[in-house]
Parts: C-alpha cells; sequence; structure tokens
C-alpha cells in the first residue's frame, strides 16, 4: 500500500497505469481494481472559488492516512492500494485526491474504497482556505457530508 502527499499536480490516470505497471507481482490475483478520483471544484457553499490552499501537519497527517488504510485493511481483504493526495496550491479542476484498491472481488474493493476516502474527509489533519473570486479568503470549517458504512464482511 502507498500512501503520499503532493505538493504538485498530478494526473491520476498516469499515476494509476505506472502503480500497476510497478506492481506486476500481483498480476493474476485480483479480480477487481476500484478508483476514486476527486477534483477541485469550482465553487463552494454558494460561491465561486478561485484557488484553494490546503495545508497539512506533516508528519501527522501521514500517520493518520495510514491508520485509515490500516482500518480498511483489518476490515475486508486487500491485495493493494494506492492513496496521493494533494496539499499546496490547488485550481479548480486539478486533482485533489486518488484512492485506488486492489482485491480479489469487487465488494471489497469497492466498500475498502469508500471507507477510506470518507474516512480521509472526516478524519485527516487537513485544512483548506479559499480565495472567492470577490478576493474574500476564508477557511473552510466543514467537509461534505459522507458516510462511513460499516464492514459487513469484517475479517
Amino acid at each position: 500500500m502507498q500512501i503520499k502527499l503532493s505538493a504538485e499536480p498530478f494526473n491520476p490516470w498516469q499515476i494509476l497505469h505506472d502503480y500497476e505497471t510497478e506492481q506486476r507481482q500481483l498480476a493474476g490475483q485480483y479480480g477487481a481494481t476500484a478508483v476514486f478520483v476527486g477534483t477541485m471544484r469550482d465553487f463552494n457553499q454558494g460561491d465561486d472559488v478561485v484557488v484553494m490552499q490546503l495545508d497539512h501537519y506533516p508528519g501527522m497527517t501521514e500517520k493518520q492516512l495510514t491508520r485509515i488504510v490500516e482500518q480498511a485493511q483489518q476490515q475486508w481483504a486487500i491485495l493493494d492500494g494506492l492513496l496521493l493526495h494533494r496539499v499546496g496550491k490547488i485550481e479548480p479542476n486539478d486533482t485533489l485526491v486518488i484512492v485506488a484498491v486492489w482485491s480479489a472481488h469487487r465488494g471489497d474493493a469497492f466498500d475498502a474504497s469508500r471507507f477510506i476516502m470518507e474516512a480521509l474527509k472526516k478524519q485527516a489533519p487537513f485544512w483548506k482556505q479559499e480565495t472567492l473570486s470577490s478576493g474574500e479568503v476564508r477557511w473552510v470549517s466543514s467537509n461534505s457530508d459522507g458516510y462511513l458504512k460499516p464492514a459487513h464482511n469484517a475479517k
């Protein structure tokens, strides 16, 4: 499982291709790959957003992301995974996050990837500051609603 933060923009599909190419030892073991790609919108809370600064606490953020992934690994049969999240200055249409999970079966892949993404939104120490088209700068006080689905097939 690879977990990384990136201050540089990235192409999620190229990252996914490169990662799968490097993980040849899994060939034939997985029957499902679930992928979520999150992209920055140009609006939030009814306002036009022109840029966002996404800050984190180095070390702490990676530890929390690792805990989230470990929780998913305990609940679902995951063969491998990839979590790459942007930090720093982000503009509309930039990729914010990619979560990819490889598993023998689609249910585990779907459920684990959804769990990781929803837990990340609720638990990971990221701070968002938006600059609006009006020039106003504001901190984002809440994340979008999501859910943490309970595991139905915990190990």
